[in-house]
């Protein structure tokens, strides 16, 4: 396939999507699923265009935490009777555990994690990534959660979503034009 089918296709799937979760909308989740989309979009479209593993590995640690923390949510709803006797802190370690192993353990079974020549301060530039990532998503949610306790409310529409991907940006700059000094 050529390079402008694949986009083509890439955006009418974006489009469809937005479109599809605009007139069905739903009850609102800790971390939107539109969000969550998005991210993993842009992961599939980071590799296509060449980035450079520790920025998008960012964006993997991000993604990861953004999909955990839903499917707290989702868990804590439906009310499995085999979580029924788990309290929150077991129901989170279970979903962190299984969505990072559901994402790592393949990356390292393909070789693409563990590949000698693709560090970063001698750690594998994925698990570097994905480490900072997931630390610069909390610090984001940490933040949006700091401005409402001070303020009493949010300062703008989105601010749960804007901060946590504010945070990603600014790191994945940060990685992308001073990275090289950590190899």
């Amino acid at each position: 396939m050529n390079r402008n089918f694949k986009i083509t296709k890439i955006l009418l799937f974006s489009i469809l999507l937005t479109t599809f979760y605009l007139l069905l909308p739903s009850i609102a989740w800790a971390v939107c699923p539109i969000c969550t989309v998005a991210v993993g979009a842009g992961l599939g479209l980071s590799r296509y265009f060449g980035i450079d593993d520790a920025v998008t590995s960012i964006w993997i640690g991000g993604l990861l935490m953004s999909v955990s923390f839903w499917t707290i949510d989702w868990l804590e709803k439906k009310k499995f009777k085999v979580f029924e006797k788990l309290n929150k802190s077991q129901i989170t370690a279970f979903s962190l555990v299984f969505w990072y192993a559901l994402t790592l353990i393949p990356l390292w079974m393909g070789g693409i994690i563990g590949h000698p020549f693709n560090t970063i301060l001698g750690v594998d530039k994925i698990i570097f990534g994905t480490t900072l990532g997931s630390i610069m998503f909390l610090a984001g949610m940490w933040a949006d959660r700091k401005v409402r306790k001070l303020k009493g409310k949010q300062l703008f529409q989105y601010q749960k979503v804007v901060f946590p991907v504010i945070s990603l940006v600014l790191t994945s700059l940060l990685i992308y034009y001073y990275g090289g000094y950590l190899y």
